[in-house]
């Protein structure tokens, strides 16, 4: 595993912390759409114990319609070079389908192309091997705008597992070294209720691939198909920390979540209780 993405010593995962430069997120759209709001917002998640922060300025919701190149461009760049310029040894990771975003992104100093296509646009396999930072593939059935209309499987864990190889031996035959590869299964997205319970049951399965894996739950909307109470994205805390610590046990290494301190103290505990693989 890539020393960047290395379990804690107690054994916990490393945290991911959310960063929406975006106006429609499904959580915080809006909310940090500024860039000095998106720079504080980053301040805090660190200070909260992010290890990681993932900037993003379109959003992936369902439905959601896709934006420029360049005013996608607009709203990371500045977010990433405020948060390096005050912390130079931030970890960031750049949300996004297009290659042209990663590489700039990733020449003003991300760290990670988390990428919800997986590397299926054209040139991104070609661009990935030729960055050296990591890459994250997420599987998703559809696109962003359509992902949720009849999502169907065979079996959602050994599709997934099988979308996985693809992409890994296409990843590896265009260049990119297996080391650099993180996997993220994609909760959420193009997946029914039975589909993600089954995912996040079958998480063990994914883990014995021997690859890093990207897991992020935190307040989607399936919480709310489990729990009628949690209607709006801030009534799921409950739901997105039990996802978290089961991820946990499971083997993952990067936890992604908006609820940084609480997702932090979960899993220290956790920890004390001396419930991890080893």
């Amino acid at each position: 595993m890539d020393i960047r993405l290395s379990a804690h010593a107690d054994g916990r995962p490393q945290v991911m912390g959310v960063v929406n430069v975006t106006p429609d997120s499904f959580s915080d759209g809006g909310q940090f759409f500024d860039v000095t709001a998106a720079r504080d917002h980053a301040f805090a998640l660190l200070d909260a114990g992010a290890d990681w922060l993932d900037i993003g300025g379109e959003s992936t919701r369902p439905g959601a319609e896709p934006v420029s190149e360049g005013e996608e461009l607009d709203r990371v760049l500045p977010a990433i070079e405020a948060v390096l310029e005050a912390v130079p040894e931030a970890l960031i990771s750049i949300d996004t389908m297009k290659p042209a975003v990663a590489r700039q992104a990733i020449g003003s100093g991300a760290t990670m192309w988390n990428d919800v296509n997986a590397l299926r646009a054209a040139g991104a396999l070609e661009l990935a091997a030729s960055l050296d930072c990591l890459v994250c593939l997420m599987h998703m059935q559809g696109e962003p705008r359509t992902m949720q209309t009849h999502p169907t499987y065979d079996n959602v864990v050994t599709d997934v597992a099988r979308f996985f190889g693809q992409q890994v031996g296409a990843a590896m035959a265009a260049g990119v070294a297996r080391e650099r590869l993180v996997l993220d299964p994609g909760i959420g997205f193009g997946k029914t209720l039975a589909h993600n319970l089954e995912l996040m049951a079958g998480l063990d399965d994914l883990t014995d691939l021997g690859m890093p894996i990207l897991f992020g739950a935190s307040r989607k909307r399936f919480i709310h198909a489990i729990d009628d109470t949690a209607g709006e994205s801030g009534d799921r805390l409950g739901g997105s920390l039990a996802a978290a610590l089961h991820a946990a046990r499971a083997g993952c290494a990067l936890i992604r979540v908006h609820d940084v301190r609480e997702t932090v103290q979960a899993l220290k505990v956790q920890a004390a209780i001396g419930f991890y693989p080893t």
